[in-house]
């Protein structure tokens, strides 16, 4: 069987391969090439996944392990999590500016940031607990 390599693949290879069958999965990549300009469907796709299985020089993925998976599962959550906190921070940033409280980019000077906006009276009370909250939920997210 051949398939083209998407979210699930690896999952249903795995039970495929199980129940006695021959899985070979073809990249994205190599399917778009081969689909016809304008004709992006289902019909389409299988028609590119076949072809691309009967060319000799196309190169199969192998199928992930359960282990391989979660793994990546997890470089992905962190990934997401890093990002989270990024924009967070530049939020926190953004706000502090609005008042005339400019701290430099890093993680690492957010109690900086803190320090000043608890010192300066001119920053409106709700602007203060924004800022206050956001760094809570950066802290948590670190």
């Amino acid at each position: 069987m051949v398939m083209e390599a998407c979210g699930a693949v690896h999952h249903w290879a795995r039970i495929l391969t199980g129940l006695g069958h021959t899985m070979r999965l073809v990249a994205a990549e190599t399917v778009r090439l081969i689909v016809k300009k304008g004709k992006k469907n289902d019909a389409a796709d299988a028609t590119a996944i076949c072809e691309a299985a009967s060319r000799p020089d196309v190169r199969f993925l192998a199928t992930k392990s359960v282990e391989q998976q979660g793994v990546l599962a997890l470089h992905a959550a962190r990934s997401l999590l890093v990002k989270q906190q990024t924009m967070l921070a530049n939020a926190m940033r953004g706000l502090a500016t609005e008042f005339g409280l400019p701290v430099p980019k890093g993680i690492r000077k957010l109690p900086d940031l803190m320090e000043l906006g608890d010192a300066d009276e001119a920053i409106a009370k709700q602007a203060r607990r924004a800022i206050t909250g956001l760094h809570d939920r950066c802290q948590e997210l670190a």
